[in-house]
């Protein structure tokens, strides 16, 4: 590796990937200087194969060399070295084991429903509709009347789900429906969320991650 590689902060990412976002919010939040990498998924380069030879995926944060992927790893490691800085994870254990129980039910839903929404069509897109408003309406209620998902204190669960926000037009566009009109609690979190510097400078306008999603169904043929 090149000596910048081996010292420092190197985040290799893609500027629309949802979990990359979470990465540099997180970095953000933390004040950590970093060198940002695009990386091009239909050749990835050989410091990413080299770095995540498992999945072959972004994001991937270098730390002096040392590569940590999975994105929710990656916030969570960005946390404990950067501990003297305000904290992403509650302090309390069970408080802890809460939000990551949230962000490991962000990840496993959240992502897959809504692909599967951009990508079908008909009948097999409004069953995506219908299981989207109802995961969303549960993180509703986990949010309850709360600023953010752990209280007063923006954290990891916020930095979890907050990527999202950006894509909700694309949602709403692609099966008709409104997201605010479902989840008015939930828009309003991303409102907030949005005036945080961290969030506003990382997150794309909606409309251009829309451009992006048509852009991909017609590369691979609308389905």
């Amino acid at each position: 590796m090149a000596d910048d590689e081996m010292n420092g902060v190197v985040l290799l990412d893609v500027w629309v990937s949802l979990f990359g976002q979470r990465c540099r919010i997180a970095l953000a939040e933390k004040g950590v200087e970093y060198e940002y990498r695009e990386e091009n998924l239909a050749n990835k380069s050989p410091l990413l194969l080299k770095s995540n030879p498992v999945h072959k995926k972004i994001p991937v944060l270098l730390h002096n060399g040392k590569p940590v992927c999975e994105s929710h790893i990656i916030v969570q490691y960005v946390d404990e070295i950067w501990s003297d800085r305000a904290p992403l994870l509650p302090a309390n254990p069970y408080a802890r084991a809460q939000a990551r129980f949230w962000v490991d039910f962000i990840d496993k839903k959240i992502y897959d429903c809504g692909s599967r929404l951009l990508k079908l069509e008909g009948e097999a897109q409004q069953e995506a509709k219908r299981e989207l408003i109802e995961i969303l309406k549960l993180l509703e209620g986990e949010l309850g009347d709360k600023e953010y998902f752990g209280g007063e204190t923006f954290g990891f669960v916020d930095i979890s789900l907050i990527p999202f926000v950006s894509w909700f037009y694309s949602y709403e566009t692609f099966a008709g429906f409104s997201i605010e009109a479902e989840v008015p609690k939930l828009v309003a979190w991303g409102n907030r969320c949005m005036e945080r510097e961290s969030v506003a400078k990382t997150l794309h306008d909606p409309h251009k991650v829309y451009e992006f999603v048509l852009s991909l169904k017609k590369k691979y043929g609308g389905k």
